[in-house]
């Protein structure tokens, strides 16, 4: 495995509806995307009646094997950035503890293992949150330790912790800028 002539974007997604097709859309804006889609993922896009139409330069990567290779590519400079998002508490609380039993847990950990600088959004970061099901707007209460697990996520290295659609817009947006630049 070659280091990529372009150097692309990881983008993991979690079994949370919190702005799911929201961030569909923005996998869509960008250029040179690897999509890594847990298996509980899979579930959510069926349920929110999600495909898939990404760029031309885009590849999707399924949850399908035990070890998840294809977390292989970040030690080989594949990637600049690891996006996950929406990010669910369970996987919140996996990175916390260093949990890599799934594809999304396994590529945060890599990106993390090869300094490669990760966006999360944590979908509980407020003791009441509105959210939309498949159908329609709902009520959530986080738990304590949902809550107290983000803010672990966020002391953790190379990790932004976004709490709302527009602050990942935000992070994303001054990670391109940062890309141009460097």
């Amino acid at each position: 495995m070659s280091k990529a002539v372009t150097p692309r974007w990881a983008w993991a997604l979690t079994g949370s509806g919190h702005f799911f097709n929201e961030c569909i859309e923005l996998v869509r804006q960008l250029e040179h995307v690897d999509l890594f889609v847990s298996k509980a993922a899979g579930e959510v896009l069926r349920q929110y009646k999600q495909k898939l139409d990404l760029p031309k330069t885009a590849r999707v990567y399924k949850d399908t094997a035990a070890s998840s290779p294809q977390v292989g590519y970040f030690y080989h400079g594949v990637y600049h950035t690891l996006v996950v998002a929406p990010a669910t508490s369970n996987i919140v609380a996996k990175f916390v503890y260093g949990i890599s039993d799934n594809l999304a847990s396994n590529v945060f950990a890599q990106a993390g293992k090869c300094r490669v600088p990760s966006i999360v959004f944590a979908c509980d970061t407020a003791p009441e949150l509105l959210t939309r099901s498949p159908d329609g707007m709902v009520k959530v209460f986080p738990r304590r330790i949902d809550l107290e697990n983000t803010e672990k996520l966020k002391t953790f290295e190379a990790t932004q912790v976004a709490e709302s659609l527009s602050e990942l817009k935000e992070f994303i947006a001054r990670r391109r800028s940062d890309l141009k630049v460097a």
